[in-house]
C-alpha cells in the first residue's frame, strides 16, 4: 500500500512514518519546500502549498491511504488575533483543499485519516466523554469543528474519513513532557491550580498503534478518540510524575499566574478539564501498550 503523509516531520509524523516503513508500506511525504526524491529511510517527497492550493497531483495517483497531521503548533507563543488565525487556517484551508483534490481524483484513496484534538470536547468537568459527545465552546472546539467539517468533499466521495481527536502526547521527543519535567527535576512540581482537571493523555507509541489500527480496520470511520483508557486528574497525574522520579510534588502553580502568562491559552489548553474515553478503539479490539499513567510514564523516563 502506498501511503501519502502530510506533516511528516511532526511530533506524530516523525514516530509514524518509521512505523509505516517496517510494516511494508510505501510511504510519500508531502513537504513545504524544494521535494527530495528519495529519502535515506525509503519514503519519498512530493510538494504541496495547501495556502496557494498547490500540489504534486502525481503524488497522489497511486495511493491507498492519505494520512493528514500538517498544522500550526498551537502551544507554540502567545495566542494573538494573528496566532490564532494561523492555527485555525493551517488546519481548516490545509485539510479543505486536501479533502477536495482527493475528492476530484479518478482513482480516489480508500481512506483518509486527519489529525483533530481533544479541544474539540472543551472544558467539561468531569463528565465522561465518548466520540458522541457535543462539541464545547470556546476557541479549540470551534477551530476542531471547523477542522472536521473540512473533510466533508472527501467522505461524500466515498473515502473511509477518520478524525484522530488526540489527547495529550507523551513523548521522550515532546515540549509536553520535557516542559513538565523541569520543575520537578529542582524540587518544585506539583499541581496546577485546583488539580481537579481531568488529563487525557497518551504515549506516543499508543498514537501510533492506534493510527496502524484504523488503517488496517476499515469498519472504523468518523471521529476517533485517541486516549489511553485510563485518564487522570491534573493532581493524580503530577503526584504518579514525582513518584516515578523519585522527586516531591507538593507545590501549586495559581491559575491566575497561568492566566498572566497565557492567556486565553491557559484555560483552554492548561486548566480545561476533559475526560475522554477511547470507546471506538476499545470497541474495535485494540489493545493498549500503556494504558495506566505509571506504566506509560515509566516507560518513557526510567
Amino acid at each position: 500500500m502506498e501511503i501519502v503523509v502530510t506533516g511528516s516531520s511532526g511530533l506524530i509524523g516523525s514516530a509514524l512514518i518509521p512505523a509505516l516503513l517496517a510494516k511494508g508500506y510505501r510511504v510519500i511525504r508531502l513537504v513545504r519546500r524544494k521535494a527530495t526524491v528519495v529519502r535515506p529511510d525509503g519514503s519519498t517527497e512530493a510538494f504541496w502549498n495547501p495556502m496557494m492550493k498547490q500540489i504534486d497531483d502525481k503524488a497522489l495517483d497511486n495511493c491507498e491511504a492519505v494520512i493528514h497531521l500538517a498544522g500550526e503548533n498551537i502551544a507554540d507563543g502567545r495566542w494573538d488575533e494573528e496566532k490564532k488565525r494561523r492555527v485555525r487556517d493551517s488546519r481548516v484551508k490545509g485539510t479543505r483543499f486536501l479533502a477536495e483534490t482527493l475528492a476530484r481524483l479518478e482513482r480516489p484513496p480508500e481512506v483518509f485519516i486527519c489529525a483533530s484534538a481533544i479541544g474539540y470536547y472543551g472544558d467539561r468537568g468531569d463528565e465522561v466523554l465518548t466520540e458522541e459527545s457535543p462539541p464545547g465552546s470556546g476557541f479549540l472546539p470551534e477551530v476542531c469543528c471547523q477542522w472536521e467539517a473540512a473533510a466533508e468533499e472527501a467522505r461524500r466521495a466515498g473515502i473511509r474519513t477518520l478524525h484522530m481527536r488526540t489527547g495529550l502526547v507523551l513523548s521522550r521527543q515532546g515540549q509536553l513532557l520535557k516542559r513538565m519535567l523541569i520543575p520537578f527535576k529542582i524540587g518544585l512540581g506539583g499541581k496546577i491550580g485546583d488539580g481537579r482537571q481531568w488529563m487525557s493523555w497518551i504515549v506516543i507509541d499508543d498514537v501510533v498503534g492506534a493510527f496502524l489500527h484504523v488503517l488496517e480496520d476499515d469498519t472504523i470511520s468518523g471521529p476517533v478518540n485517541v486516549v489511553a483508557p485510563q485518564p487522570v486528574t491534573n493532581h493524580e497525574f503530577t503526584r504518579t510524575l514525582g513518584r516515578v522520579l523519585n522527586r516531591p510534588a507538593f507545590l501549586t502553580v495559581p491559575a491566575f499566574a497561568l492566566r498572566w502568562a497565557f492567556g486565553e491559552m491557559a484555560d483552554e489548553l492548561v486548566l480545561a478539564s476533559a475526560r475522554v474515553e477511547p470507546r471506538k478503539l476499545l470497541d474495535s479490539g485494540y489493545k493498549f501498550l500503556y494504558p495506566t499513567l505509571e506504566a506509560a510514564l515509566r516507560h518513557l523516563l526510567d
